[in-house]
């Protein structure tokens, strides 16, 4: 019965620590997201910038 108690405590610790992985790397997953999320709204800002320069790019001062 010792070795099934301890089987079963040697189980619960990889459980417990399993799980706190999981909510570690879950945070890491969110975080990479968000910043994932913002650079997107960043690059769609300098494209329209890009865009709305690019009448004005078409010619060169020197024509």
């Amino acid at each position: 019965m010792d070795e099934l108690q301890e089987r079963i405590t040697e189980l619960e610790i990889r459980y417990t620590h399993q799980s706190e992985l999981v909510e570690e790397l879950n945070a890491v997953v969110t975080e990479c997201n968000q910043r994932i999320a913002s650079l997107e709204r960043e690059n769609l800002r300098v494209q329209e910038m890009l865009r709305s320069l690019e009448p004005d790019a078409t010619e060169s001062p020197d024509e």
